[in-house]
């Protein structure tokens, strides 16, 4: 679901949105944090996730 909104939002596919979290250690960033990130909303998550990316490079 996550995978999805944060596509939907960034207007990538699954695949491109996949790709551009994988390369910039957000799989590693959620699996490490769920404990965390499962309590915000999935607006947040997204935004969250996405300023981690960025911190690891990504421009989006």
């Amino acid at each position: 679901m996550l995978l999805n909104l944060f596509a939907r939002k960034f207007n990538l596919t699954p695949i491109e949105a996949y790709q551009y979290i994988s390369s910039h250690q957000g799989v590693e960033y959620v699996e490490q944090h769920y404990n965390i990130l499962h309590t915000l909303s999935f607006a947040d998550m997204v935004d969250s996730l996405a300023v981690f990316c960025k911190k690891n490079g990504g421009e989006l």
